[in-house]
C-alpha cells in the first residue's frame, strides 16, 4: 500500500499559485516601467537640450519648461515604483546592520509591509480624490460634476500646454498600484514563500535594502 506523502513543508496549490502570480505580474510591470523611465529620461534631455539651444538662439519655447516638469513627474513616480522593486529605495541601515542574518531579513519584511500599507492608503487617498464613480454618476460632465461635488481636477488644465490636471495627476494612483504589487511581491520573497528573483545590473547601491 502506498502511503501518502507528507505535508509538512508543502504549499497549499492555492496559495502557491496566489504567490507566483503576484511576483510574475510584479516582474512584468517591472520590464515596463524600465522602458518607460528610459523614454522619459530620453524626453526629458530632449526637452533640456531644445530648451537650451532655442534660448540661446534668442527665440526660446515658453511650453519647454513646463514639458520638462511633467516629464520630471511622472520620471519621478515610475522610477521610484521601480526602484521599490529592484530594493534601490533609500533605507536606514543603522540598525539592521547590527542584527543577525535571520532577524535583518525579518526586518526588510516589516519594511515592505509598511510600505505595502502606504501604497494601499495611498491608493484610497487616490480614489477618493479623482471619485471614479461620481464623474461617471455626473456623465463624464466635468463642470456638472464640479458644482455637485466642489471636486475642480476635471475642469483645471495646465497653465501654457492646457492639458488636463487629471491626466497629468494620472501618475499617482498609477504609482500606488504598481508599488502595492511591487511591495507584496517584496514581502512574499523575504518571507521565503518565492525565491528573490535577481536583476543584474541593479545590484551595487549602497545603503538599500
Amino acid at each position: 500500500m502506498v502511503k501518502p506523502a507528507s505535508r509538512a513543508g508543502a504549499r497549499p496549490p492555492v496559495r502557491s499559485a496566489v504567490v507566483r502570480a503576484i511576483v510574475v505580474a510584479s516582474e512584468g510591470v517591472l520590464v515596463v516601467e524600465k522602458v518607460l523611465v528610459a523614454m522619459l529620461m530620453a524626453l526629458l534631455l530632449g526637452l533640456i537640450l531644445l530648451n537650451v539651444g532655442t534660448r540661446y538662439a534668442g527665440s526660446s519655447l515658453y511650453w519647454v519648461d513646463e514639458a520638462a516638469v511633467y516629464a520630471m513627474v511622472w520620471l519621478t513616480f515610475i522610477g521610484g515604483s521601480a526602484l521599490t522593486r529592484l530594493r534601490l529605495d533609500f533605507a536606514m541601515t543603522l540598525v539592521s546592520d547590527r542584527l543577525s542574518a535571520a532577524n535583518a531579513t525579518r526586518l526588510k519584511a516589516l519594511a515592505h509591509v509598511i510600505a505595502c500599507l502606504f501604497s494601499l492608503g495611498l491608493a484610497v487617498m487616490c480614489w477618493n480624490w479623482m471619485d471614479p464613480p461620481g464623474i461617471a454618476a455626473a456623465g463624464f460632465d466635468a463642470r456638472s460634476y464640479a458644482g455637485d461635488s466642489f471636486n475642480f481636477l476635471y475642469t483645471e488644465y495646465t497653465q501654457t500646454l492646457e492639458w488636463p490636471v487629471w491626466l497629468i495627476s494620472l501618475v499617482i494612483p498609477i504609482f500606488s498600484v504598481t508599488m502595492t504589487l511591487h511591495t507584496l511581491a517584496n514581502i512574499v520573497e523575504e518571507i521565503g514563500l518565492a525565491p528573490k528573483r535577481l536583476h543584474p545590473g541593479f545590484g551595487s547601491a549602497e545603503g538599500v535594502n
